[in-house]
């Protein structure tokens, strides 16, 4: 169809004013959010033994109240899920999670002689994150006990306004100082009204934007989204680091031989100095934009979005591997972006 005047698109960041004081609140001060992800708790004799099994990286070695990012792959060395396993207690262990009913299914299908058993309490908390310079100083002026020794993935059972609740030194924001707290959700309404008061008191605020939580302020970090790593294995993603192969994991045959061959493919990041484009990512929920050097395809767009920070579109690509190096210019959508290293601050 020919059009009788130009299309246009309006960046949905760039010019989006409570985006922009969301995301720049965490990096310049402090920012809160309600960030629940589904909870799994797995327990049995047979708990550790099955999670190694389950999960790549070691389980076993991780001390009570400490916590492990690992992938977890299907028989193909594809990446099916992304956790964080967290130790409680020697036979109890919780997984966070998008994605609990395939996680169940999954542990159902592999379960096999196992002692062991898992259960959703999503229902029993809310999880808040607490992001930024000044999140420090927030937390401690909420808990009994203070925070300041803590860390990074460690979690610590503590106390605000005499509510048990548990904090853990992560984030998904790429802030050295972040906290996440894990709070019986019966109480949370009155721990949010605190969370509000608090923020504003030290010049942050609520992020409210699910694109900021899960796009924006992630991607300027060099972080994956599920969605970003689907039909993906490790070795293209960077995720290898940490893999034990001194025991037996689901994929690590398919695994081995990618690690012994060299992944097919890898994941550089791109910049678009052009403010207002189109270009689709996977992240908006398709396969992504192809991607062209010189004329040739050479992989497709995992994600789009836009850093405050540094004023520009950013993203990232897979490709062929060894197809792109940082400084390269390719085209999405008729847009010229340049190849950078998948982190931007």
């Amino acid at each position: 169809m020919n059009y009788p005047y130009p299309v246009m698109y309006k960046n949905v960041y760039k010019y989006d004013d409570m985006k922009r004081a969301e995301h720049m609140a965490v990096r310049n001060t402090v920012g809160w959010y309600l960030w629940t992800h589904q909870l799994v708790e797995v327990t049995g004799a047979d708990c550790v033994e099955f999670l190694e099994m389950i999960f790549p990286k070691n389980i076993g070695n991780l001390a009570p109240g400490r916590e492990r990012y690992t992938t977890m792959l299907d028989e193909k060395g594809e990446i099916i899920d992304d956790v964080v396993v967290f130790r409680m207690e020697e036979k109890k262990f919780w997984i966070s999670t998008l994605f609990r009913a395939d996680m169940f299914r999954w542990f159902e299908a592999h379960k096999g002689s196992f002692d062991v058993s898992w259960t959703d309490i999503t229902p029993q908390w809310e999880m808040y994150a607490v992001q930024g310079p000044k999140s420090l100083e927030m937390v401690n002026r909420l808990a009994a006990e203070p925070v300041d020794g803590q860390k990074f993935f460690e979690m610590k059972a503590n106390q605000i306004d005499g509510v048990s609740v548990y904090i853990n030194r992560a984030g998904y924001t790429g802030e050295k100082l972040g906290y996440e707290i894990y709070f019986p959700k019966a109480e949370a309404p009155a721990m949010e009204k605190k969370l509000r008061a608090l923020a504003e008191e030290l010049g942050g605020r609520e992020v409210t934007e699910f694109q900021v939580m899960a796009w924006t302020l992630p991607c300027e970090a060099g972080y994956y989204y599920m969605r970003d790593l689907r039909h993906t294995n490790p070795f293209e993603t960077g995720l290898e680091g940490g893999i034990n192969w001194d025991k037996d994991f689901i994929g690590k045959e398919a695994l081995a031989k990618i690690r012994d061959e060299g992944a097919e493919r890898e994941v550089v990041g791109f910049t678009v100095a052009e403010a207002d484009i189109h270009i689709k990512g996977r992240n908006m929920g398709n396969e992504g934009e192809f991607v062209y050097k010189d004329g040739e395809y050479v992989g497709r767009c995992m994600k789009i979005t836009y850093s405050y920070v540094n004023e520009t579109n950013n993203g990232t690509i897979i490709c062929r591997k060894g197809a792109l190096k940082a400084g390269d210019k390719v085209t999405m959508h008729g847009h010229e972006a340049v190849i950078c290293e998948p982190k931007f601050i």
